[in-house]
């Protein structure tokens, strides 16, 4: 009998499949377990949110996150099959972040990929959705682009990272875009205004809107390579500033003027930042006023540093007569309910002693994201006009 090449190849395969098909069949079968089926978070109709894991040898777990507006973590219950969950009361449509404690050890949601990068943690993101998050969402609107972006900070002595966005169409002009560098708070990266303060979302929806002029968006790492003991007190906080002021200013800027078609004066230039970064950016823009036009500081304030120390440290901008006239634009808000609005109130007399002028909005919740996202819509359609 003469059996050709493609009817031996044929046999091998039958034989193979065969063999493994036996072998599977007397391999011990994985038993189907309740987690394979869940899914969390699920968002109910009535915008209360279930967060749950399966976690059959734990005995306690909780949840916490920015949607509880500071209260304290929800315990969550444990059914008969393993599966714990909690409900949360119904959430105002937006975005929030979220944490989970398993018998105390920090634990992502399994079911949840959506996270937000920090210094030393991660935390699930969770979207509730509704109108109120129109200017945040994915729409069909001409995108920018967000790229990770490193270069060579001199002043550190170590490669960094940034998140620079750039307007729909920039790769095929020639262009060239005013700069706005916009800052992070203490324990987040250069990725948390990209994620979590979906940046690159509300700025491309209020360009396909008309409200804002096309810029560069840098977002710069304002967290710095302290050793792991140091704590977030006042010597710390003037540590990072130094640090970060001397990186930024001669390292982040240059690079990015010198990578990117920019328009490289004061009129074309805005900073603002959050908590920590709001901070940083009262900094530079009073020890260097003659580089930015725009500055926004939001749910921050001198705080780390008295008022006095801040008073002596910047009398030269505080005292310049042409300090108004050099700013179209020095924006500060807060949430009624923010924990450092003492510092806040204190850097406003400070500047209403000095007759610096600014615009101020005071409103609802604490110190949160989902403050941050509103006040940066309202900021950048006020810049470069």
């Amino acid at each position: 009998m003469i059996v050709s090449m493609n009817t031996s190849r044929f046999l091998a395969t039958l034989f193979a499949t065969v063999v493994a098909v036996g072998a599977l069949a007397q391999a011990p079968q994985r038993t189907p377990t309740p987690n394979d089926t869940l899914k969390s978070p699920k968002v109910l109709d009535d915008k209360r949110v279930m967060i749950q894991i399966y976690a059959p040898k734990a005995s306690e777990v909780t949840v916490g996150g920015d949607f509880l507006s500071g209260g304290k973590p929800i315990s969550l219950t444990k059914n008969d099959v393993g599966v714990w969950s909690a409900t949360t009361s119904p959430l105002r449509p937006d975005y929030y972040s979220y944490t989970l404690m398993v018998d105390g050890v920090r634990t992502m949601d399994p079911k949840n990929p959506v996270i937000k990068q920090g210094i030393s943690s991660l935390e699930n993101i969770m979207l509730v959705p509704g109108a109120e998050t129109a200017f945040e969402d994915i729409k069909a609107v001409p995108h920018g682009e967000v790229r990770e972006v490193w270069y060579s900070s001199k002043a550190l002595n170590m490669m960094r990272r940034m998140h620079v966005y750039t307007p729909p169409g920039y790769e095929k002009g020639t262009t060239k875009y005013p700069v706005f560098y916009l800052l992070h708070g203490a324990g987040d990266d250069d990725s948390g205004w990209n994620t979590i303060g979906r940046a690159g979302f509300i700025i491309d929806n209020l360009l396909a809107a008309g409200q804002a002029k096309p810029m560069i968006v840098v977002m710069p790492n304002g967290s710095m390579p302290l050793p792991p003991s140091s704590g977030m007190n006042a010597q710390a906080m003037n540590t990072i500033r130094s640090m970060f002021a001397n990186d930024f200013l001669n390292d982040v800027m240059p690079h990015v003027e010198k990578t990117y078609r920019t328009l490289p004066n004061r009129e074309n230039r805005a900073l603002a930042g959050l908590s920590m970064g709001g901070f940083q950016t009262l900094d530079v823009s009073l020890t260097r006023p003659e580089l930015f036009n725009y500055v926004g500081v939001f749910s921050s304030g001198f705080f780390g540093a008295s008022i006095d120390e801040a008073e002596t440290k910047y009398a030269k901008a505080l005292n310049d007569p042409s300090f108004n006239k050099n700013k179209k634009l020095f924006w500060i808000g807060i949430g009624k309910d923010d924990f450092v609005m003492d510092a806040n109130k204190k850097t406003l007399a400070l500047l209403d002693k000095h007759q610096i002028k600014y615009q101020y909005k005071e409103t609802s919740g604490g110190h949160t994201w989902i403050n941050w996202r509103q006040y940066l819509n309202e900021y950048v359609p006020l810049l470069f006009k």
